[in-house]
């Protein structure tokens, strides 16, 4: 495969929503087998310049992205780069569990300062409480970007992204300490994103599933982004899908015969003690590089 000489990713899908519109961007995994969702890649950019022109206040802007496992992130994250928003990935709330991460949430929002938050209509209600015992949080105006306006998409005004502008802040896991941020910059995303498809041989055969939580770069960088870069399809499922179930992941690379799946070491010694001959049988890894 020739290099991929876009200078952002944001040239990238703009480049293959114009060439390719109707090729397979990514597909989610509702529990982790039944297919809730399936985007090519021109309803993806569809979808991203919708919460653009939501978004629709510059380049100084930080936004929180706060979603559930599934698409909607995927949309939110490269409308802020259509819009020039900094994005700041970071772990839901839980509304079963209400105060875990607050800490961690309440870390970032004081690092950050976000102008404003986008997620689903399914945790508004839990941000919309989070507000007001989060006074960070309630500075920030929410946008639900699952209940934008159809055709809103067709009202954005296209804007030259730039290498040296910043893409997104990456945080930490904060396992040990304050999460702290990275900042990523457009020429940062699009260069790491190559040498990653240099190093591994991708192309847009090499169909890719991943149940890395998007919020980690591991999961962002090379399970989310990277099928994206090279043209291939991504089949994403939630990590409790997987931690519920590792059986999952593998039926999940043999349907899908995929070509890359990556996860840490636990994740293959969790298969090894979890999963049983009999759940394996007929599940075909060889398309697994």
């Amino acid at each position: 495969m020739p290099p991929i000489t876009s200078p952002t990713f944001v040239h990238r899908l703009r480049e293959r929503a114009r060439s390719e519109p109707g090729s397979p961007a990514y597909v989610f995994l509702q529990n982790g087998e039944e297919e809730s969702a399936r985007w090519t890649v021109g309803e993806l950019d569809e979808r991203a310049r919708a919460v653009a022109v939501a978004l629709d206040e510059g380049e100084s802007l930080r936004a929180l992205l706060l979603y559930p496992p599934g698409l909607d992130f995927v949309a939110a994250f490269f409308g802020c780069l259509y819009a020039g928003v900094i994005a700041v990935p970071s772990y839901p709330p839980a509304p079963s569990r209400p105060g875990r991460g607050q800490p961690r949430l309440q870390a970032i929002l004081a690092d950050c300062a976000p102008s404003v938050v986008l997620t689903t209509a399914a945790l508004a209600p839990r941000i919309a409480a989070l507000q007001g015992e989060m006074p960070a949080l309630a500075r920030c105006r929410v946008i639900v970007t699952d209940e934008l306006p159809d055709g809103l998409g067709a009202e954005w005004r296209e804007r030259e992204a730039r290498p040296e502008e910043n893409a997104f802040l990456q945080y930490t896991s904060g396992s040990t300490s304050d999460p702290k941020g990275v900042m990523v910059s457009q020429g940062n995303l699009a260069h790491n994103q190559e040498v990653i498809r240099e190093a591994c041989g991708h192309d847009a055969r090499s169909t890719f599933v991943s149940w890395l939580p998007i919020y980690h770069d591991m999961g962002l960088i090379g399970g989310l982004l990277q099928p994206l870069w090279v043209g291939a399809a991504c089949v994403l499922m939630a990590p409790v899908a997987f931690l519920q179930r590792p059986v999952r992941w593998l039926q999940a690379i043999a349907r899908y015969r995929a070509h890359t799946s990556g996860a840490p070491d636990f994740a293959y010694a969790l298969c090894a003690r979890k999963v049983t001959p009999e759940q394996l049988a007929g599940v075909d890894l060889s398309s697994w590089r």
